[in-house]
């Protein structure tokens, strides 16, 4: 009975204070997107501009100018045998440039993603594995610089 009083207690100790804090999701999109310019992929970029905006704060103190250039490389992945590509590969690379205008701190976040698609035999369902390869690249790479974007502007 000792034994399992002192393991229940020490299993408290552990659990209980494990210093644990849960972060207030509503402080972390402390900013807010006066414009953004966009050079490069037209898709992607409008994309990214969609989600970024959205992920903004209208309320919030700090007033930012975004500098969104994006790069999109398709490359032969894989060959068969009789030298027919049978997989691409896409990498999608965003440099994010933006700026505080309150304070006139500049930053600079470059993110790339990367994905593969199949080849089919027919050239329509090979256009559509790419489009839908593309957007979500594009979806996964706007988290990523919305969460960039939100930990230098929360920086100390």
């Amino acid at each position: 009975m000792n034994k399992i009083n002192s393991f229940l207690l020490v299993f408290l100790a552990f659990t209980l204070s494990c210093g644990f804090k849960v972060v207030d999701q509503s402080s972390i999109s402390n900013y807010e997107i006066a414009s953004i310019s966009t050079f490069g992929e037209k898709k992607i970029n409008y994309r990214l501009k969609r989600i970024l905006l959205s992920n903004s704060n209208e309320s919030a103190e700090k007033l930012i100018v975004v500098d969104l250039t994006t790069k999109k490389t398709r490359t032969i992945k894989e060959k068969n045998i009789k030298n027919e590509v049978t997989k691409y590969q896409i990498t999608i690379r965003s440099n994010v440039s933006f700026k505080e205008i309150n304070s006139n701190k500049s930053y600079e976040i470059i993110k790339t993603t990367l994905g593969e698609y199949n080849v089919t035999d027919k050239y329509s369902q090979t256009l559509t594995n790419e489009k839908k390869l593309v957007e979500l690249l594009t979806t996964s790479l706007a988290e990523d610089i919305s969460e960039s974007l939100s930990s230098e502007l929360n920086a100390i």
